[in-house]
């Protein structure tokens, strides 16, 4: 089967190549470019499954890059930003980019977004990235997948969350029926420094009680134990690679 090609667009040699290695040793075909010089006559000329585009490009923009892309193409685009990007990842998104990563990334969050953008969008065949590879969570009728940082619904239909999002799910999922404070919450997903007036945990539970709560309005998952924190109110089952399980405790 021939490989899917990957086309890594970044003006930092650094970044370009740790991409190019995470993604060769993924099994794709990597094509590095440091502009958007070209892009276009390249994407004419050969298939392309997906770009990673950097925003903060030398010369250009990646936003209107991302705009002259999508004027000839439906190329899967997966933008990659600075942590201060808000706004333009929100534009990103808007102009048609399917995902975005958020620098410093981690070499797993890059795969697992690769691999879902292509899997949603059709890009390439998914047989050596099959989910019985990894560890699964099954819970009240969902399922997480780590290694694609991913929640299948009980219809069956999945949705991505950030990575931030996914490690404060797989906490809850590790202590099932556990009360956990907001301090312990912010220490076991790493979290920084923060104040008692700091939201950052209750805006994340919020984002999550919307993706996994069958009534995110009236949360029956992960429920709020007042004037201390939340606790994850269901059994958590493991299913590992080999095909067994176990309970989380």
């Amino acid at each position: 089967m021939r490989k899917a090609s990957i086309l890594v667009i970044e003006d930092e040699a650094k970044i370009r190549t740790l991409l190019r290695n995470v993604l060769e040793n993924d099994g794709y075909e990597v094509i590095e470019s440091q502009s958007g010089d070209g892009v276009v006559d390249l994407l004419a000329s050969r298939p392309i499954a997906l770009i990673t585009l950097d925003i903060q490009l030398g010369r250009e923009n990646g936003l209107d890059l991302a705009r002259r892309i999508r004027r000839v193409s439906s190329v899967p685009i997966i933008m990659v930003t600075g942590q201060d990007d808000v706004i333009d990842r929100v534009v990103g998104l808007e102009i048609g980019a399917d995902d975005y990563i958020t620098k410093p990334f981690h070499v797993r969050e890059v795969i697992a977004r690769v691999r879902s953008v292509l899997r949603r969008t059709g890009g390439t065949p998914d047989t050596h990235h099959d989910s019985d590879e990894s560890e699964r969570y099954l819970f009240d009728g969902l399922t997480a997948v780590p290694d694609r940082l991913e929640i299948i619904d009980r219809e069956g239909n999945d949705s991505s969350l950030t990575s931030g999002d996914f490690k404060l799910l797989t906490v809850f999922l590790e202590r099932p029926k556990r009360v956990l404070s907001r301090d312990q919450l912010m220490d076991l997903t790493g979290g920084q420094d923060w104040s008692p007036l700091d939201r950052t945990i209750d805006n994340q539970v919020a984002r999550l009680r919307k993706k996994i709560e069958r009534r995110p309005s009236e949360p029956g998952l992960i429920k709020t134990v007042r004037g201390v924190g939340y606790t994850l109110a269901c059994e958590v089952e493991v299913v590992h690679p080999s095909g067994s399980s176990t309970k989380s405790a």
